[in-house]
Formats: structure tokens, sequence, C-alpha cells
């Protein structure tokens, strides 16, 4: 049997192209080597070595026809790879399996930005994707609630499976080296740091957030990770694009988003795993997936409401237990306690690999 996955991208990215890479180093754990489609390849990635590479080039396309194109060349391609299973990890009409890490219609609607053509385009093909699959991945509840909601899709369809995150490289770190690393970003201890880990500001709710931070009278601080801000202030400090963002969750206080549309938000799950709580609003995707111990929910786009889930917060940042004390070791299957299902990449790849094995036309 000859596992495919479809993706825009292989290399270091976000998204879906990060998902992909978790998927391959998950399956090359269990001896299994994909055939690989995308539109760009990063050699000098270890997970290249991991797969055999086909390349499905768009760069001579206009913008608005390289899903349609690619989609098309991917259907010949697989084919001639003889796959047995595709994953879809992007908006493709021949997988069999179809991840849902975010929905166009759901984005639309959440975002209140008027339909377009290039809009339409990119449903249509991934209503084929989501109707022509034998099984969809959704990676959160909101997710399943929006193919039911907006593609009509059947209940027995879908599986619900959060994405994974990797435990060794986030996870908590001793009292000393959170300090150090502390000091490394700047960070005074008198200041509550909410990290703010982003590379789409507005969508991520940064206007509100220092909306309501500016108008605080506490020492509180966002520190942006990713992209600049447009604009900077003792209160809103620029950390640049960090490579190890494992170690901006260990140094700040709390991880901070007020999204618009998050179908999920894999921020929320790394910040936790790192010993670090969320304060986050509560149409985010991994609320549901995370104690309520370890974050602060407000309603979404009510300013007040922030401003009362960040006072609780720096009232609790006091009684804090420093990681080295506090951080709970991972169960027996690898997932963390404030985590409720198994986030680690083997867990999500074996119950992917279950999937194939019903569906693949070879059983």
């Amino acid at each position: 049997m000859k596992v495919g996955i479809s993706s825009n991208a292989l290399k270091h990215s976000g998204g879906l192209e990060r998902y992909a890479m978790d998927l391959i180093r998950g399956l090359a754990a269990r001896g299994v080597r994909p055939v690989f489609f995308a539109r760009k390849f990063d050699p000098s990635v270890p997970e290249y070595a991991l797969v055999e590479p086909h390349r499905i080039n768009v760069s001579l396309l206009p913008g608005k026809l390289r899903d349609m194109w690619f989609a098309r060349r991917l259907a010949t391609l697989r084919r001639r790879a003889g796959v047995d299973v595709l994953i879809g990890c992007n908006r493709v009409d021949s997988s069999e399996i179809a991840i849902c890490g975010g929905t166009h219609r759901g984005f639309l609607r959440a975002t209140g930005r008027t339909l377009r053509g290039s809009d339409s385009r990119q449903i249509a093909l991934e209503s084929q994707q989501y109707a022509r699959s034998r099984v969809i991945v959704a990676h959160s509840d909101l997710m399943r609630s929006e193919l039911r909601e907006f593609y009509g899709v059947d209940e027995a369809k879908i599986r619900v499976l959060c994405p994974p995150v990797d435990g060794e490289r986030f996870s908590p770190v001793d009292a000393g080296t959170r300090a150090a690393l502390r000091r490394q970003y700047g960070f005074a201890d008198h200041e509550t740091v909410l990290l703010f880990a982003s590379s789409s500001h507005e969508r991520k709710g940064l206007p509100l957030i220092e909306q309501v931070i500016e108008a605080l009278d506490l020492p509180v601080v966002v520190a942006v990770a990713g992209r600049p801000p447009e604009r900077t202030s003792t209160r809103v400090r620029y950390i640049g694009y960090v490579k190890d963002l494992e170690n901006a969750y260990r140094a700040a206080d709390y991880s901070i988003l007020a999204s618009t549309y998050e179908p999920f938000g894999l921020v929320g799950i790394e910040s936790v795993m790192c010993g670090t709580p969320v304060i986050f609003s509560s149409n985010i995707g991994c609320c549901d997936a995370i104690a309520d111990s370890a974050k602060y929910l407000f309603r979404p786009g009510d300013a007040a409401d922030l401003r009362r889930a960040i006072e609780a917060a720096v009232a609790a940042r006091g009684r804090r237990v420093e990681p080295a004390a506090s951080a709970k070791p991972a169960n027996a299957s690898g997932s963390h306690p404030d985590i409720l299902y198994d986030a680690s990449v083997q867990a999500h790849v074996d119950a992917l690999l279950e999937l194939v094995a019903d569906i693949s036309p070879t059983r």
C-alpha cells in the first residue's frame, strides 16, 4: 500500500504545511515513506529525505488559477506514482482523506469579508474535495460544525482528530532557565508578559489587545513574535521572528489571542505544553482541548471581557508555581494533563494509518 500526501509546500512554515511535516516524521517512525506532492520543496529540511518528492510547478500561472491547476496535475501524477490513499493537506479534489484545518466559508463569515470571484473558486474546489473524499479529518469540533453547516457533510464521514504537537520540543523548563530566558528577551520580573505569536495580526486580534492593554493601570506588556506590528510602545514590544518559539512561550507569563477566526490554534497547545497558560477568545478552536486550569477565556471582540480576563490572569500570576515544581509529567500515552487529547505526533499518525487501512483499495 502506497500513501501519498499533498501540501502546498514542504518547508518550514505555518498551518497545514507544518502539519504535513509532522505527518512525514510520524510515518517514517512507522516505516512508511510517503509520496509527497507540493508546489515547493526545501531540500535542506530533514523531512525531505523521508519522502518521494513530486513537484507540481505553478509559478508561471496567474495566482487565481494555481489551485485548480495543482489539483488537476495531482490527479494525474498520483496515478503515475501508484498512490493508493492520498491525504490532502491543501485544496485538492482527488484525496481519499481530506484534512480540514479551516473552511473558506467559515473564514468569510467570521471576518465579514465580501465574496469575490477568487473566493467562489476556492469554495468550489473545497466543496469538491469534501464531496469526493472518503473521510474528512476535522482538526476541531468547530471544523466539524462548519463542515456540517456550510458543506452539508454527513456526520459519519467526519473524524475529529486534533493536530499534534512535538512534546519533546514544547515542554516546561526549571525556574532558573525560565528566569534566564526572561532576561534574554528583556522581560522585567515585575512585568506580566503576554506573548502574541502571529503573522496575521489583524485577524488574530492585536488591535483589540492593544486597546485594552494601553488602558490598563497594570505592568502588563504584549510581546509580539512573528511579523512586526505597525507600531510599538512601552506596552507593545516586538521581539522579532522567533525560530525557537518554545523559549518565547517559556519566558512569557501567558499567551494571548483575540482571533476573529481560528479553526484550531496550535499556539494554545504549544504554550500550555511549555507550562504557560493562555488568554484566548472563546471562539478559538483549541479552547475545548485545554483544561480550565490553563486558560482564561473572554467573549470574542469584547474589550471589557478581555480586560476582565487579563486582570484575573495578572492576579493569578502572583500565585503561579514555577514549572520545576508544577510541571505535570506526560501520562502513559504521551499527552499533557492540561491538554484534553493525546497531542503526540505518533498517536495522531497511528489514527490516520487506521483510516488509511480502512479505505485502502488493497485491503
